[in-house]
C-alpha cells in the first residue's frame, strides 16, 4: 500500500498577480489582521493585504492616520505566517514612505524583514512614482493605490468618490499609468466611478484591483470583516456583507448569559467532578 504525499501548496508571486491581467476571471483579495482571519482568507484569496484599515476595525480610531510602522509589523508578523497560499502584502502607514524615497526604503525593507510579507502597498500616483520606482530597483514589490486615498482624507474633504469631474479624470488615468510605468505589480483603485474605473483598468498593462469601482477590475478587495458582518454600524455602499456574525455572536452572548445567571451554565459536562 503506497501512501500518497499531497502535492505542495503553491506560493503565489507577486509575478503571479501581474499575469493575472491576461485571466478572463477576476481574482479575489481580502484583507487580514488576525491569525483566523488569516487563515480563512489564504485559502479563498489571492492576495491577503494587512491594511492600515486594521486602525479602524480593530482598535475603533476615527481613520487610518493614527496607525503605527509597530501596529503594521506587528499584525503583517501574525498574518504572513498563515498566507500559506496567497501573496501577503502590508499596509504602508501615514508618515513612514511620503518624505523621501530613502525613508520608503529603510521602512519598507523593515517591515519585509520583520513580518515575512511578499509585498508592500502605499497610497500614491505620479507624485509617488519616483518611490515606487526606487523601491522596485532595489527589491520591495509595490501595489499601489489610487482613487479615494483613505491616508488623505482630511485634504481630500472627507471619504468621497473620485472621477467626478474631467479633472480628476485625466488625474486618475495620469496616477495609473505613472504607478504602472514606475514598476507596480498591480494597483488599488479605490471609491472611484463605475466607468472611469473600467477606462483605467483598460489603459494599464497591470491588474487593478477594484474597492467601490467596477466589476470591470482584474480583482476585487474588500475588508474581511465587513464581508462577514462582524462589524456594527453603518456600511460603504460598496459592501456586501454575505453574513452577520455579529448579530449571531450577540445572541450567543445573551444565552451565555441568561445561562450564567440562571446556573445553567456551566452544567455537569463542563466540569471537573470526581469519580470514586
Amino acid at each position: 500500500m503506497s501512501i500518497h504525499t499531497p502535492p505542495p501548496i503553491k506560493k503565489l508571486t507577486v509575478q503571479d498577480i501581474r499575469a493575472a491581467k491576461n485571466r478572463t476571471e477576476p481574482f479575489l483579495a481580502l484583507t487580514a489582521y488576525t491569525a483566523p482571519i488569516a487563515q480563512l482568507a489564504d485559502k479563498h484569496a489571492d492576495v491577503v493585504l494587512v491594511g492600515d484599515s486594521v486602525g479602524m476595525v480593530l482598535y475603533g480610531m476615527p481613520n487610518t492616520l493614527g496607525v503605527t510602522l509597530e501596529m503594521m509589523m506587528t499584525h503583517g508578523r501574525c498574518v504572513a505566517q498563515f498566507c500559506q497560499r496567497a501573496l501577503c502584502v502590508v499596509d504602508m502607514p501615514f508618515g513612514t514612505y511620503q518624505a523621501s524615497p530613502a525613508q520608503a526604503f529603510k521602512n519598507s525593507a523593515r517591515i519585509m524583514k520583520k513580518t515575512g510579507a511578499g509585498a508592500i502597498k502605499l497610497e500614491g500616483g505620479a507624485e509617488m512614482a519616483h518611490t515606487i520606482r526606487f523601491l522596485v530597483e532595489r527589491g520591495i514589490p509595490v501595489l499601489g493605490h489610487i482613487g479615494l486615498r483613505p491616508q488623505q482624507v482630511h485634504v481630500m474633504g472627507g471619504y468621497k468618490v473620485q472621477g467626478k469631474t474631467e479633472d480628476q479624470i485625466e488625474m486618475l488615468k495620469a496616477d495609473a499609468k505613472a504607478v504602472e510605468e514606475a514598476g507596480a505589480f498591480a494597483i488599488v483603485v479605490e471609491g472611484t466611478m463605475e466607468h472611469v474605473s473600467r477606462e483605467i483598468t483598460a489603459s494599464v498593462n497591470i491588474p487593478t484591483i477594484g474597492i467601490g469601482a467596477s466589476p470591470a477590475c482584474d480583482g476585487q478587495i474588500l475588508v474581511t470583516e465587513d464581508v462577514l458582518g462582524l462589524v456594527a454600524g453603518a456600511k460603504a455602499k460598496f459592501v456586501k456583507p454575505y453574513a452577520n456574525l455579529y448579530q449571531d455572536a450577540e445572541a450567543a452572548l445573551q444565552t451565555l448569559e441568561a445561562d450564567v445567571k440562571a446556573r445553567r451554565f456551566p452544567g455537569p459536562e463542563n466540569l471537573y467532578i470526581k469519580t470514586k
